[in-house]
């Protein structure tokens, strides 16, 4: 009787421990930092520098949201759709960065979520002349790209779709855009289309673009509002805005919503159409310490539009003659 009895509490014992022996499968932690590499593959686990991936979109799955892709070799990395806070750096590897031939697709798609940062350096974006966008963004909360060559983007447009450098929309919430030290040049390929177009659609949108070069776009940057209560901010500041086919800097607006685009610093020359036009209601340009040379026209204000500028701008009129009634000091 003892031994039946020493057997069942030794039954009972191991039954409560099961729970502890058996946790099911594990799930091992996203790693914090990725790699790519042209030697690479993407059935690697990208996690360690001797197994890097082949593509930026497999790095993207593989890391953990708020992580890195680090870029180890020269190549092209191919379009990647981007849904969670991320960074992709390339910090010397040499020319790194995406060929984006087909119309329709933005070579780095962003689609993340309000709240979610995305940052992008060192990367050469091209579009090889068929290629329609280089960054499009839809929805995140911060943007920063650093160091960037995007070019060449020049594809027949889907309908409703317009080449260009960078886009970038807002239809809710808030979206602050940083793009540093870049280069922007043989965008677009009609009438509002061209280096860098931002769209504050029902959102709201600053933007401060600091040393850029927008060169030989059809437009240089347009700035829109449009819908309910949206407005834009952007800055422009020690950068140029050279030899575009049409207007180098355009704010404008479809109603009542606040577009303001401020130069400071800022080279416009050579451009065919306007160096800087303010086109509707509350559509308002900034200008100070800039220089307007040699373009089609220095400063145009149309539809009820602004152009303010506080009094220590040089060259600003050339081209057809400017009404007085545009320029308004401080």
């Amino acid at each position: 009787m003892t031994g039946s009895r020493t057997k069942l509490i030794l039954q009972v014992a191991a039954l409560a421990l099961l729970p502890l022996s058996w946790a099911g499968p594990t799930t091992a932690a996203a790693p914090e930092r990725v790699w790519v590499s042209k030697s690479g593959a993407d059935s690697a686990s990208c996690g360690a520098v001797g197994s890097p991936c082949a593509s930026f979109q497999q790095a993207h799955d593989n890391v953990a949201a708020g992580g890195e892709v680090s870029v180890l070799t020269p190549g092209d990395y191919g379009r990647v759709v981007v849904l969670k806070s991320i960074s992709i750096s390339n910090d010397g590897a040499g020319e790194a960065g995406i060929l984006s031939t087909s119309s329709g697709l933005a070579a780095i798609q962003i689609n993340a979520g309000h709240g979610d940062i995305v940052g992008l350096r060192g990367l050469v974006l091209d579009g090889a002349e068929t290629g329609e966008r280089g960054i499009a963004v839809t929805s995140l909360s911060g943007l920063h790209v650093q160091s960037c060559v995007i070019r060449n983007f020049e594809g027949t447009p889907s309908p409703g779709i317009g080449a260009f450098g960078i886009f970038a929309t807002a239809t809710s919430g808030r979206t602050a855009l940083f793009v540093d030290d870049t280069l922007i040049y043989n965008n677009g390929t009609f009438a509002n289309t061209g280096g860098i177009q931002i769209v504050a659609n029902g959102g709201i949108i600053n933007a401060v673009f600091s040393r850029i070069r927008l060169e030989d776009n059809v437009l240089g940057l347009q700035a829109i509002g449009m819908g309910g209560a949206s407005s834009l901010r952007a800055t422009i500041r020690d950068s140029t805005v050279v030899g575009n086919v049409s207007d180098g800097v355009l704010a404008s607006n479809s109603g009542a919503q606040l577009v303001q685009v401020s130069l400071d610093r800022v080279t416009a020359v050579n451009n065919a159409g306007t160096a800087v036009h303010a086109d509707g209601t509350h559509a308002v340009i900034i200008l100070a310490d800039s220089s307007l040379n040699h373009n089609g026209s220095g400063i145009g204000a149309t539809n009820g539009g602004q152009v303010i500028s506080y009094g220590d701008n040089i060259n600003l009129i050339s081209g057809p003659s400017l009404p007085t009634s545009v320029f308004t000091p401080f």
